[in-house]
């Protein structure tokens, strides 16, 4: 089979490794860009969130590169993800594209339906090449992380403009390329000492700036408009609170053997959020907490317009940033977000969290500018 799916930062490596095991090419559509939102906007439901927007359009750009299978994953509760396979299949139906869809929902959802999806995508390779497949899969995706947070740290701290940046990339490519447990463990080794070297000793403790939010919106660079590398070269180490890794251990490997619990996240969240509201606004509201309890300077909450869970969330932040004197800025994103207004905001919200920390601004004038 042909598959192509819809980006999500840099997660089409794992799968490449994945689908290239069970003997499946993996048709990578164009990093998104303005024509894909285009492409999304114009096919789309107006209201719906971004993420889907943009995936339609991923996949348009997929067919056209050949593709004729689209893999997607399902999903339950209050947030919409698990209605976009459907939706985004019936989308490319009405414009006559031909394509099969194969949605991965949770086991424990429905074990039937999940094992006939699965079963196309193993029947070529087997089940040895699922198990080595799925090991190179994790790997990367455990590398990928790496290499993103050394980046955060060391984009501040870089002793020549944008070298980092430069460097994760060639990281990416190289990690691409290794298709070995052991060569892929020696690479993210060898890969975070250089981003290490990029270090310069002189450069100031920069500002720390955590961020929440929508998954997809905080992983997607296009849907985020390069948030986490803009806010580094405002001289900002970035402290991404969503972990894919994390979140595939929670979600997929502990939940389905029933071993759990959001309780730590109900405790963070104790006073402000008491259950799951679907998609990340449960994580949104007890990670800003967690931040806050860490002596973070600042908080961007990044969601996606019309996103419900998070719409919660933006709610409440307010309220946890006052009680924990912590600033907090608001992104909602769309494809009207305009990239100078974008740059605008983080560079006022990032000047007065300068100003704040040397002493020279109250917080209460820092939380009004957030709600703004």
């Amino acid at each position: 089979m042909k598959i192509t799916c819809p980006h999500m930062g840099n997660l089409y490596l794992a799968i490449e490794a994945l689908l290239g095991d069970l003997g499946h090419d993996l048709i990578i559509p164009p990093p998104s860009s303005k024509k894909t939102l285009t492409l999304g906007t114009k096919y789309s439901p107006e209201t719906i969130c971004l993420p889907l927007k943009i995936g339609i359009g991923n996949f348009l750009e997929g067919i056209e590169l050949g593709a004729d299978t689209g893999l997607m994953v399902g999903g339950g509760g209050p947030c919409r993800l698990g209605y976009y396979a459907a939706l985004q299949q019936e989308i490319l139906q009405d414009l006559g594209k031909e394509i099969r869809f194969i949605v991965l929902d949770h086991p424990r959802e429905d074990f039937t339906r999940f094992k006939a999806q699965v079963i196309p995508l193993v029947k070529a390779g087997g089940v040895r090449a699922l198990a080595r497949g799925l090991v190179l899969a994790w790997e990367k995706i455990v590398a990928i992380e790496k290499l993103e947070h050394m980046a955060h740290y060391v984009r501040p701290r870089e002793s020549k403009p944008k070298e980092t940046t430069k460097a994760l990339k060639g990281a990416l490519q190289r990690l691409r390329r290794t298709n070995t447990v052991r060569g892929i463990r020696r690479l993210c080794r060898d890969e975070l000492e250089h981003l290490r070297d990029l270090i310069d000793p002189n450069v100031p403790q920069p500002l720390r700036v955590g961020i929440v939010g929508e998954i997809y919106t905080i992983l997607e660079p296009f849907a985020n408009l390069d948030l986490e590398e803009r806010l580094g070269y405002l001289g900002v180490e970035v402290l991404r609170t969503v972990s894919l890794v994390q979140w595939l251990m929670d979600n997929l490997i502990l939940s389905s053997l029933r071993l759990y619990s959001n309780r730590r996240l109900l405790d963070y969240a104790k006073g402000y959020l008491h259950a799951a509201v679907g998609g990340h606004g449960l994580e949104s509201v007890a990670r800003t907490v967690a931040l806050a309890r860490q002596s973070c300077d600042g908080i961007i909450h990044i969601l996606p317009f019309t996103c419900m869970p998070e719409i919660v969330a933006q709610c409440i932040l307010p309220n946890v940033s006052r009680d924990y004197r912590i600033p907090l800025l608001s992104l909602v994103v769309d494809e009207h977000t305009g990239e100078t207004g974008f740059q605008t905001r983080l560079e006022a919200f990032t000047d007065l969290l300068r100003r704040r920390v040397q002493g020279g601004l109250e917080h209460e004038v820092s939380a009004c500018l957030s709600r703004s």
